[in-house]
């Protein structure tokens, strides 16, 4: 092997390490609700057992920005019209937050403070904006 050779053999393995070793920074953290505090009522997209980037709605804002809940609030309280406009309400916000997290980077989507109380806590960006910009659609 000639010198010349050496040297590109060198330089491409000290390269290979330089790149091996900061790979991990770039891998993003997965992160976990421990299995004791998982509450499936409050989580609406993926999975709480692993995930790397976590957001969280507010589930009323959404459900009260619906046409269906302006509806049922004019209709007489606990009659079939009520439950029938309140119940599209909560598909219609649920369908947003699905809709969120189809499209966009969040893997998991929650009642937004649920993350927070959590022993330790998680940060979870608050995406109600955008869950609120696909009732509007």
């Amino acid at each position: 092997m000639s010198e010349e050779q050496q040297r590109v053999l060198i330089c491409g393995l000290l390269m290979s390490m330089i790149f091996l070793a900061s790979a991990p920074a770039c891998v993003a953290e997965s992160m976990a609700v421990p299995p004791e505090a998982i509450d499936e009522q409050k989580i609406f997209w993926g999975t709480a057992s692993k995930f790397e980037k976590p957001g969280s709605v507010d589930y009323f804002a959404l459900v009260s920005a619906t046409d269906d809940y302006k509806t049922a609030q004019k209709a007489e309280k606990n009659s079939a019209r009520y439950w029938i406009h309140i119940n599209r309400a909560n598909e219609l916000a649920v369908k947003a937050i699905g809709d969120v997290g189809s499209e966009t980077e969040y893997d998991l989507i929650v009642l937004k403070g649920y993350l927070e109380g959590l022993n330790p806590p998680i940060t979870a960006e608050d995406i109600t904006q955008l869950a609120l910009a696909k009732l509007a659609k």
